[in-house]
């Protein structure tokens, strides 16, 4: 996609990204955003999570959130996932830095109101999170359908920012003798602590089977 006046990277424009490929990529490792907008004439950013599929980007709540309520409106908002990949040491206090990669969007959000696209977008969220967790799982009752709602975000104003690779120092910083290099960040799940109301013998899900062996 284009870079726009709000996409186009400007600061370090070197590390800015702007093709599908790219943006799809960084969207599809992570699943919380953060959501930025102005509601009552002050400035809101709100946590969430999220779910794609080809260029939408699907959130769900309650019907009842604050978010939603002024998100379906259709107001101007701003999101952002940001993975960081490492603390960059450098050999002046002023060099630091972190190897990220991180993709904002602009635009703006409209209301799911199809029964069909909404179950669909709230397995995609699901999956987004936990992959063929939706499938092991009691899928959700009209009740909880209707104290949910679900808006969808078009990908078609964004952009990629990328920052890889080893410290860069002044050149009068690299002969002396204070230590410089990248200190990888990685995640990492843990063991399954089961629930203590869960029956005897029911044996972990396939879903978290995978999330721990990273398949």
């Amino acid at each position: 996609m284009n870079p726009t006046k709000k996409t186009k990277v400007k600061r370090a424009p070197k590390r800015g990204f702007y093709d599908k490929e790219t943006i799809y990529a960084i969207l599809d490792k992570d699943f919380v955003c953060q959501i930025a907008f102005v509601y009552e004439n002050y400035p809101v950013i709100i946590p969430t999570i999220y779910g794609r599929k080809g260029a939408v980007l699907y959130l769900h709540g309650a019907a009842v959130s604050r978010m939603l309520l002024a998100l379906e409106k259709g107001i101007p908002i701003a999101v952002n996932v940001t993975q960081t990949d490492g603390i960059v040491l450098v050999r002046s206090a002023f060099h630091h830095s972190l190897n990220y990669h991180s993709v904002t969007i602009f635009g703006n959000a409209t209301l799911v109101t199809d029964a069909e696209e909404k179950l669909e977008a709230l397995k995609i969220i699901s999956d987004q999170i936990i992959p063929d967790r939706w499938g092991e799982v009691r899928p959700p009752n009209t009740k909880e359908m209707n104290v949910t709602k679900v808006v969808k975000i078009p990908i078609t104003e964004a952009s990629a920012k990328i920052r890889t690779g080893p410290p860069v120092d002044e050149k009068s910083d690299y002969s002396s003798s204070i230590w410089a290099g990248v200190l990888p960040i990685t995640k990492q799940y843990g063991e399954p602590l089961a629930d203590e109301h869960l029956h005897n013998n029911i044996p972990l899900p396939d879903s978290l089977k995978k999330m721990i062996n990273n398949e």
